[in-house]
């Protein structure tokens, strides 16, 4: 502290420092005259995930038939280093199958494994549990597909990677820095999608959706004590925060609300749970042909992309829109729809006249 801010000058001297804690240091250190600036180095966004992966495929053979853009759009949340482990890997997958270049084969390939691990094809799965599986996965996907504020449905599988029997991949064609109450409720209502399959077709479900339900239930929990999403709480933030024990910090989730607060909140959460959980079981009620088309299509193939799920999904029965809310029965919602976004007027494109420089008839 003496050296950065002592009694001699040092004008030529400039200190840079970085953390991934800013929450814990020294006030001292972040006082004017210390580290005057705090720059938030975030998770790259679409362009600078398609700028990474450049840089990284300057020094690997890639197909002509690559387009990294796409491959950007698909790893949304992907760090640096996540980027150049996929491109890394694709190369491993390509030299393995003795290939000159690297195709979309081998970077499908390697998304797949940075994000679930790699296959596992030493696990042999019965009939019946790929039977299971595909459902499950297809309950996921036709649940994201019918409500109308999820992100499109990009690939289904059956194939077990990592810990799981199978997966389904809803992700966002382009980055997305906040989300609303619909978008939280579709996203609870699809994570128990597997599940409600399971009950619809076999009256029995399976411990495959385990992590769907901790899922599940960690983001109810989050819209009732941190978003302020339900009426019976309303806008208030509860409990502490229970970020990883560090510099003495107790580990865990601190509850700083009454006994009857916490029944009011377990109920709340619940209700989100069951909510969701009917209204996935009803949309694939009410396409059960579909699914089971579905079903077929995985047991056969094993994986299906992007362009496959949509023409399989194209009569499925969009479900309505739910009701307007405001958080109170005070609130009454507004009838007037908001302004309108004004069309962007590019400048870069608009042709510039040449600009004429005045000649001066003076003798000097």
């Amino acid at each position: 502290l003496v050296e950065m801010d002592g009694f001699e000058s040092g004008g030529q001297v400039i200190l840079i420092a970085a953390t991934n804690r800013p929450d814990v240091l020294d006030p001292a250190l972040l006082r004017p005259g210390r580290f005057d600036r705090q720059i938030a180095v975030d998770r790259p966004d679409l362009k600078g995930r398609e700028e990474i992966l450049r840089v990284h495929a300057k020094t690997k053979p890639l197909s002509d038939e690559v387009e990294l853009l796409n491959y950007a759009r698909r790893t949304p949340g992907f760090t640096g280093a996540d980027l150049a482990n996929v491109l890394n890997e694709a190369a491993l997958l390509a030299a393995r199958e003795e290939k000159k270049v690297i195709s979309n084969l081998q970077i499908d390939e390697a998304i797949d494994r940075v994000m679930a691990g790699p296959q596992r094809k030493s696990r042999i799965m019965s009939d019946d549990e790929r039977r299971v599986t595909a459902y499950h996965e297809g309950g996921h996907a036709l649940v994201a597909h019918a409500l109308p504020h999820t992100d499109p449905v990009h690939k289904i599988t059956i194939m077990p990677r990592g810990r799981a029997l199978g997966y389904t991949m809803v992700l966002p064609d382009d980055d997305k820095y906040s989300t609303t109450r619909n978008q939280l409720l579709d996203q609870l209502a699809y994570s128990l999608g597997g599940r409600a399959a399971e009950e619809l077709i076999f009256h029995d479900p399976s411990t495959g959706a385990s992590n769907d339900i901790e899922k599940a239930t960690a983001l109810a929990r989050a819209m009732v004590t941190q978003y302020g999403m339900t009426e019976a709480i309303g806008a208030i933030k509860l409990g502490a925060d229970s970020s990883a024990p560090f510099m003495g910090r107790d580990y865990g989730h601190q509850r700083d609300y009454s006994e009857n607060v916490a029944a009011v909140v377990d109920a709340e959460i619940r209700k989100l749970i069951e909510k969701a959980h009917h209204e996935a079981y009803e949309i694939l009620e009410a396409n059960r042909s579909i699914l089971d088309e579905m079903v077929l299509q995985l047991l056969e193939k094993e994986t299906l992309n992007k362009e496959e799920i949509a023409e399989i999904f194209a009569k499925v029965t969009a479900w309505p829109k739910r009701p307007a809310w405001t958080g109170s029965a005070m609130r009454i919602p507004s009838t007037k729809p908001p302004v309108d976004i004004p069309e962007r007027v590019v400048a870069e494109d608009a042709p510039k006249k040449p600009r004429r420089v005045k000649k001066s008839t003076s003798s000097e």
